[in-house]
């Protein structure tokens, strides 16, 4: 399964390649917006979970979060020319539109757990918003495969550490994040709650993808490397013949100078 039938199966594919080039545009633009979006939900999370925000801050990501993802679905909508195909595979977007509703109006018990899925809203965006990294790949940037693992990683850590009893600090959320994301699972520190094991099984399933493109991606740099010497010794080889002809057709010249020099010599002569 390759990873654009991935992320329409799973309501991620953001505007299609064959949509209209205002539709495309207007998606790209408001990535970095939406980004913006995301890293304030785990900000927000995180001095909620160590009782360092307010009712008001709660109220202002509410918001922020419903309207953000209402004005991106609302405009890409109105954009592309196969509207059905872009809900259709963009359904995830509408689910957390549709979660934010209850989230403003009822607040109590219902808000609060509705709120534990702002981490796959987080997750969503920074997947969502990675067609560039995935062009980046297809091109076989390998760095930007490892700066993706270590933003997602960080992230992670940083997330369930802020939300999970079982982790105590920061740096042990980070570490929990690098042995799952490795799929290596030492076991020495594990999350007890019901959104930090949600955030594992999501984690697990990143960090198999990663891996299997960071494995594609190094072979084919290694691939790409024997391409590119075959090139450029076939470039060098072109370079040398082309020096190799341009001396024959010096002497060629030459010799046709003194052709030229001895008939004029004969015709003096006659």
């Amino acid at each position: 399964m390759t990873l654009t039938k991935f992320s329409r199966i799973v309501g991620l594919a953001g505007v299609d390649s064959s949509e209209n080039q205002r539709a495309q545009y207007a998606a790209k633009l408001l990535e970095w917006p939406m980004m913006g979006i995301a890293l304030w939900i785990l900000i927000e999370w995180y001095l909620s979970a160590k009782g360092m925000s307010s009712h008001e801050l709660s109220v202002f990501t509410n918001w922020l979060v419903f309207l953000g993802f209402l004005f991106e679905v609302t405009l890409l909508t109105w954009l592309v020319n196969d509207k059905i195909l872009f809900l259709r595979t963009n359904w995830m977007n509408l689910l957390i539109i549709l979660l934010g509703i209850p989230i403003i109006l009822e607040g109590g018990e219902m808000a609060a757990t509705l709120r534990g899925f702002r981490v796959l809203i987080a997750f969503q965006v920074f997947i969502n918003a990675s067609s560039t990294f995935r062009e980046l790949l297809a091109r076989n940037h390998l760095g930007t495969t490892l700066g993706v693992s270590l933003i997602i990683m960080t992230i992670a850590g940083m997330l369930i550490a802020g939300i999970d009893p079982g982790v105590e600090s920061v740096w042990e959320g980070l570490w929990w994040a690098w042995v799952t994301i490795t799929t290596v699972g030492y076991g020495d520190v594990v999350p007890v709650s019901g959104e930090g094991r949600v955030i594992g099984a999501v984690l697990i399933l990143i960090g198999v993808g990663l891996f299997a493109m960071l494995t594609a991606s190094i072979s084919v740099l290694f691939i790409s490397r024997s391409d590119e010497e075959m090139e450029e010794n076939l470039q060098q080889q072109m370079r040398d013949n082309e020096i190799k002809a341009m001396a024959q057709l010096s002497r060629i010249e030459k010799k046709l100078e003194r052709l030229e020099a001895l008939l004029e010599e004969e015709k003096g002569r006659k």
